[in-house]
């Protein structure tokens, strides 16, 4: 089934139009959001970089790929969004489950630098 979408730009309509005539059977064409640039991504990894310079957590330093689960975690719980926190695979333990920051758009990353810059500031 196909569907119509106005698009502000001409140029955007033809391409979106030839993305979808020109698609092979079985083929899905999708039209999102943009997710984080790249300059986002760089933003986001000299924060917890610096973070993890700066800061323990619970008695430690704790490496970047900690601090980053840590404030997605946390920043998903302010906006009220859920994580799951499962029993681990091999049965020791749970693992906790959330967004990867690499499915953000932009504007949802935007958010959370500015929820990690906050939470700097206390």
């Amino acid at each position: 089934m196909k569907q119509t979408f106005r698009l502000v730009h001409a140029e955007a309509r033809r391409r979106a139009v030839a993305s979808v005539d020109n698609a092979p059977d079985g083929f899905m064409v999708t039209v999102s959001e943009p997710t984080r640039s790249g300059e986002q991504n760089a933003l986001l990894h000299v924060l917890l970089t610096e973070i993890a310079a700066d800061h323990e957590w619970a008695g430690k330093k704790r490496d970047v790929e900690i601090w980053k689960r840590l404030l997605v975690a946390s920043w998903l719980r302010a906006r009220g969004e859920s994580i799951e926190i499962l029993p681990a695979l091999d049965g020791h333990g749970v693992d906790v489950v959330f967004r990867r920051t690499s499915s953000l758009t932009k504007a949802e990353c935007a958010e959370l630098i500015d929820f990690i810059e906050a939470w700097r500031a206390m």
